[in-house]
C-alpha cells in the first residue's frame, strides 16, 4: 500500500483548516496534528487516513496519487505562503509484528491509528526538512559568486540597492527557517504517547533527521557570514560616498574662496 507525504507551503491556517475539514470530512484533532479518514473506490472499501500538520506537511495512508493531489489542490486556500516547489515522499507500507523501515517500505506493528500517526511524525518533518533544504540551495546558487567577487576584485560589483534586495532574500530565508527551526525537535505528541516514540525514533534514523538539520544549520550560520559580509559591503559604500560628498564640499569651498580672492584683485 501507498504512503505519501507533501510540503506545500509555509504553515496551514489550522483554526479554518479544521473547521472545513471537520463539516466535512468528519477531522479530529491529536494535539496539533488534524486526522481524517477517507474511503477509497476500491471494493474492499478500506478506509484511509490523512494526517495534517500545521506546518503545512500532510502524510496519506492508503490513498491513490489522484486522490493526494485532488484533497491537496481543495485546501489551497487555507495555506499562508505556498512554496515554489512542492517537496514530497513517498513510500509503501504493509503490517508485520515489530516496526521497521528498510529502502522505503514501513512495516506497521498493527492497524491502530496512533501507530501511523507515529510513523507520520518523523515523514512530516523530513518533507518539511526538505523546504527548508531547497530554500538555503536556492539562496546558495544565488549567492555562489559574491566571495570569488570580492577576492578577484576586492569589492561586490553590485549596486547598493541590489546588495540591500539580496540582505533582505537572506534575511527572510534564515528568518523563516530559525522561526520553524523547533518543529525538527522531537514533537510533544510523544510527552503523552511515550510509548510510541521509538517508532519515531525509528523513522528519523532512516530519513537522517539529525544529519541533516545539522548541516542546515551550518548553511545557516554560512548565510548569517555571507548576510554580515553584505553589509560591511553597504556600510563601506555609504562611507566612500560620504567621503567623496566631503572632498567635493572642501574643493567646492577651495574653488569658492580663491573666486573670491581672485574677483578682488581684479
Amino acid at each position: 500500500m501507498r504512503c505519501s507525504a507533501y510540503c506545500t507551503a509555509t504553515s496551514f491556517e489550522t483554526i479554518k483548516l479544521f473547521e472545513y475539514l471537520k463539516s466535512r470530512y468528519g477531522a479530529r484533532r491529536f494535539r496539533e496534528v488534524i486526522h481524517i479518514k477517507l474511503g477509497t473506490a476500491e471494493a474492499t472499501a478500506k478506509e484511509c487516513d490523512v494526517f495534517f500538520f500545521p506546518y503545512a506537511s500532510v502524510v496519506f495512508w492508503g490513498l491513490e496519487e489522484g486522490q493526494e493531489k485532488s484533497l491537496l489542490q481543495e485546501l489551497k486556500e487555507f495555506e499562508y505562503q505556498p512554496v515554489d516547489q512542492v517537496c514530497e515522499d513517498i513510500f509503501t507500507y504493509g503490517y508485520a509484528s515489530s516496526p521497521s523501515i528498510k529502502e522505503d517500505h514501513i512495516e506497521l506493528p498493527s492497524t491502530d491509528l496512533l501507530d501511523k500517526l507515529a510513523f507520520s511524525q518523523g515523514i512530516a518533518q523530513s518533507v518539511k526538512l526538505d523546504t527548508f533544504e531547497h530554500t538555503i540551495q536556492k539562496t546558495v546558487d544565488l549567492t555562489r559568486e559574491l566571495p570569488r567577487h570580492l577576492a578577484e576584485l576586492g569589492k561586490i560589483s553590485l549596486s547598493g540597492k541590489e546588495i540591500r534586495r539580496m540582505m533582505g532574500t537572506l534575511f527572510i530565508d534564515r528568518h523563516s527557517i530559525n522561526l520553524h527551526q523547533e518543529l525538527l525537535d522531537t514533537p510533544e505528541f510523544f510527552w503523552e504517547y511515550s510509548e510510541l516514540e521509538p517508532m519515531y525514533k525509528l523513522v528519523a534514523h532512516y530519513l537522517d533527521i539529525e544529519r541533516r538539520v545539522n548541516v542546515l544549520n551550518q548553511r545557516l550560520t554560512v548565510l548569517k557570514e555571507l548576510f554580515d559580509m553584505l553589509n560591511n559591503e553597504i556600510n563601506h559604500k555609504h562611507s566612500n560616498r560620504l567621503e567623496w560628498t566631503i572632498i567635493w564640499l572642501i574643493v567646492i569651498e577651495v574653488v569658492i574662496a580663491l573666486a573670491k580672492d581672485i574677483f578682488r584683485l581684479i
